[in-house]
Order: C-alpha cells, then structure tokens, then sequence
C-alpha cells in the first residue's frame, strides 16, 4: 500500500509497533470493508505479518486518495484467521 499513513494512540493498544504495522501493511494478505459495521464503508480490516511472520488483524479508515488512518492493530483473531485463505 503506497499511501501516507497516520496513526491514533489507539492502533498501539495491544503493544503492536508502528514498525511492525507498517511491515503488515507492506505484506497484505486480506484488504477489505468491515462486514456487519454501519459506518462499513469508510472502515476496513486488514490482515498482514508483522517483521516475525505473525499475522496481524489492522483496522483503518481511507482519510483521501493518498491517506490512512490505523486506528487499531493486534494479532489476528482466530475469527479472522480465515481470511487469509482468501485471493
């Protein structure tokens, strides 16, 4: 993902590093809309591995065409794990 990317104190939350947010962003396995979300259409999740190969769940807003806001991260959920079986 080639975008700017901003950050709100609660995307460190659950003691992810910016770094390792960043890594999972560069290798994204799942990118898509929030199912079941009424605001779905300006959140999404994504799913990528941070620098040691442990797939993170990221959940972030498109703020416009060149920036993102990561408002959360942790280490993906079984309930996500799924995902990455996807194309």
């Amino acid at each position: 993902m080639d975008v700017d990317i901003k950050f709100t104190q609660s995307a460190f939350k659950h003691g992810i590093s910016e770094a390792d947010i960043r890594w999972a962003i560069d290798t994204v396995k799942y990118d898509g809309f929030v199912e079941d979300d009424e605001d779905a259409e300006n959140k999404r999740l994504l799913i990528g591995f941070d620098r040691n190969a442990k797939a993170l769940e990221i959940f972030y807003n498109v703020l416009d065409r060149d920036t993102v806001r990561v408002f959360y991260a942790m280490k993906c959920r079984n309930g996500f794990k799924h995902l990455l079986e996807k194309e």
